[in-house]
């Protein structure tokens, strides 16, 4: 008995030696050479970065740089401003990309004017220099008109989609569904902005977020009057404790009557709209069609007298 435990001690101390060996720290020659082993790869590596293609290794981080430092340039409220825009125009693209965009066509605008007058006239005077001035204003303009284009196209989707939304809105929460689940069938059955936004807000509040702030977040980035009162409404009928039913219903009826309301102001609009049109294009069309012949007719006449 007493030699099976001394065979058994001495197995386990054999074990714990050779685990104690294979676990050993490594010695100073074996780091370094582990060191160098390392450094030769990060070396084949970087090397391989030149079959990458030159826009991605020098125009791409060149770009960047140019981005990185109008942006340092301009102030923090405009930043602020054109983020604020990006994000109602459903982020078409990043911020300093943006920026790298106004800069070349400003730069563009006034360096192809001030190419043209040093070849057409030679110098620059102050009549030059004004126009090259005028045409960098409207490089800088460009880009800040465009932007608010796509953001006032996409609000117009938005007011568009929102009276038919609202309806199908209510009549699901009306059917018995929760508030959430029909927006979910709005933003399933529906498409454009409003759909990927209601789809957004549910994915936040999926993730933890409160439905109050993902919904005020919503109105935010869509920017829409229309969609903030109903936002409003649908917040403080939460609060205090109103019927959602009933809320929902009055703020269909409501969008329905601002969306008639609208119809019925294009419709005046339209011909005040179509005056300019009518001088400009019809008019001189009629009266050339009109008094043609008779001006033919007087020409023939005193030149044949």
């Amino acid at each position: 008995m007493l030699i099976g435990i001394i065979g058994v001690l001495v197995f386990l101390a054999v074990i714990s030696l050779v685990v104690g060996l294979a676990r050993r720290s490594p010695s100073m020659i074996e780091a370094r050479m582990q060191d160098f082993r390392t450094r030769a790869v990060e070396t084949v590596e970087g090397e391989s970065d030149l079959g990458v293609p030159f826009a991605d290794r020098v125009l791409v981080p060149g770009i960047e740089a140019l981005a990185k430092g109008a942006t340092s340039v301009l102030p923090a409220r405009v930043l602020a401003n054109i983020e604020k825009q990006l994000v109602m125009s459903g982020n078409p693209m990043s911020l300093n990309t943006y920026v790298v965009i106004w800069m070349t066509s400003v730069s563009f605008m006034a360096g192809l004017v001030l190419a043209a007058v040093v070849v057409v006239w030679g110098t620059i005077g102050l009549q030059q220099a004004v126009a090259v001035l005028i045409f960098g204003v409207v490089g800088w303009m460009i880009p800040g008109t465009w932007l608010k284009g796509r953001v006032k196209a996409r609000q117009k989707q938005v007011i568009k989609a929102l009276p038919d939304s609202l309806d199908l809105v209510t009549t699901s929460v009306e059917a018995g569904l929760g508030l959430d689940a029909a927006l979910a069938r709005v933003s399933q059955k529906s498409s454009g902005p409003l759909a990927e936004e209601l789809s957004r807000m549910l994915r936040e509040v999926a993730m933890g977020k409160m439905r109050r702030e993902a919904l005020i977040e919503m109105t935010d980035r869509l920017g829409v009057d229309e969609l903030t009162s109903f936002i409003n409404a649908i917040i403080q009928a939460e609060q205090l404790g109103v019927g959602i039913a009933q809320v929902l219903r009055v703020q269909a009826d409501q969008m329905r009557t601002r969306r008639r309301q609208r119809a019925e102001k294009t419709a005046h609009e339209a011909p005040i709209k179509m005056i300019f049109p009518l001088v400009l294009f019809i008019f001189p069309a009629f009266m050339l069609v009109i008094l043609g012949p008779a001006g033919i007719r007087i020409a023939t006449s005193l030149g044949g007298t």
